[in-house]
C-alpha cells in the first residue's frame, strides 16, 4: 500500500472512531449499513433510501416498543413488519421518487437514547436492503471488520482508477475496444428482444425497440423510447439492471441520444459489466430521470 493510501485509511478509521451525532460505520454483516445512535439523544436524523416494491430491513440491538412505532404515510407502504428488534418496510407503488417519510422508533428498556428518528427518502430504483442500528459501544470486532472493509474499498477504488486510466489512454474506435480487452476474437453478439420485453405498468415512456449486446467484459441494452403526447422530454439520470434473484449487475455508463423533435424516438444505451458466462437473464432494466418518472423493462435477455 502506498503512503497516500495509508494516510487515507488512517483518516477513515480515525473519523469513524469518533462516535457522535449518529455516526455511520461498519456493520457486522458485509454490505449492510451501520448507524450508531449517540447516547445523549442528540436530535440528529439519519436518511435511509427506500424504493417502491423493494425491501428495507432495520435491525436494532435493543427491543422495540412495537406500539410506539410512528411512520408517516404508513398507508402508502405495502408492508410494515415490526418484530421484537426488527422493522421491515416495503413502500407501495403509490410513493413518488423524491418523497420523504419520517420514521420514529422507541426502545423498550428505557435506556438512553429512548427513541430514534429516521428520514426515509424514496429513490426511483434503489433501496438500502439492510441497516443495522446500534445504541451501545462498538466492539473490537466491529473496528477490525471496518478495517477490512475500508481496505477492500480502497482496493476497489484503485481498480476502478486503473480501469478509467486505461480507458483514457486507449485509442478510439475498434482499436480501443481491443486494447482494453472489451472485445476479443469472438466479436460482439447482438439480439433484438423487442417482442419479448415486458413494459411494466406506470412506465412514463413507450419502448419501440430494444436490442441487447454482449462482448467479453460488458453487455449493453439499446432502448429506443418515445415520449407520450404532451409530456416533457426525457433525460436519463440513472439505471439499474437487476437479475431474477434481485442482485444488481454493475452499470458502467449511460448514454442518451441528443435532443430530437418531440415525439420522435431517442436511443438510450445502458452499458454494464458482463454477467457470468452463460447467464443470459432474464433481467429487469429500470431507468429514471431527475424527477418522478421511471421506465421499467422486464424480461431483458442477452446473447
Amino acid at each position: 500500500m502506498t503512503s497516500s493510501s495509508t494516510v487515507v485509511l488512517l483518516a477513515l478509521l480515525s473519523a469513524s472512531a469518533a462516535a457522535f451525532a449518529q455516526s455511520e460505520s461498519s456493520a457486522s454483516v458485509p454490505g449492510a449499513r451501520r448507524i450508531e445512535l449517540p447516547p445523549d439523544g442528540s436530535p440528529s436524523i439519519a436518511e435511509i433510501a427506500v424504493s417502491a416494491g423493494l425491501s428495507t430491513g432495520l435491525y436494532f440491538d435493543s427491543d422495540l416498543v412495537r406500539e410506539g412505532i410512528e411512520l408517516e404515510g404508513r398507508e402508502r407502504f405495502s408492508l410494515v413488519d415490526i418484530g421484537q428488534a426488527t422493522l421491515r418496510l416495503i413502500p407501495s407503488s403509490r410513493v413518488t421518487p423524491g418523497e420523504h417519510f419520517r420514521l420514529v422508533v422507541r426502545f423498550r428498556d428505557g435506556a438512553a437514547p429512548v427513541s430514534a428518528s429516521f428520514l426515509l427518502w424514496v429513490h426511483p430504483a434503489k433501496a438500502e436492503p439492510l441497516v443495522e442500528v446500534y445504541r451501545g459501544k462498538r466492539t473490537l470486532e466491529t473496528y477490525q471488520q471496518e478495517t477490512r472493509e475500508v481496505r477492500a474499498e480502497l482496493e476497489r477504488c484503485r481498480d476502478e482508477t486503473s480501469r478509467l486510466m486505461a480507458e483514457n489512454e486507449a485509442p478510439a474506435g475498434l482499436a480501443g475496444l481491443l486494447f482494453t480487452g472489451t472485445l476479443d476474437e469472438n466479436g460482439v453478439a447482438g439480439r433484438i428482444v423487442t417482442k419479448d420485453i415486458l413494459l411494466l405498468a406506470g412506465s412514463a415512456l413507450k419502448a419501440i425497440s430494444v436490442t441487447t449486446y454482449r462482448a467479453t467484459k460488458a453487455v449493453a441494452v439499446v432502448v429506443k423510447l418515445t415520449t407520450k403526447a404532451g409530456e416533457q422530454s426525457w433525460i436519463s439520470k440513472g439505471a439499474t439492471l437487476r437479475g431474477r434473484s434481485g442482485a444488481e449487475v454493475k452499470v458502467l455508463r449511460i448514454w442518451q441520444q441528443p435532443s430530437s423533435p418531440m415525439g420522435e424516438a431517442r436511443s438510450i444505451v445502458v452499458e454494464a459489466e458482463a454477467p457470468e458466462a452463460g447467464v443470459q437473464g432474464p433481467f429487469s432494466l429500470k431507468l429514471w430521470e431527475d424527477g418522478p418518472r421511471t421506465v421499467t423493462l422486464g424480461n431483458v435477455t442477452f446473447p
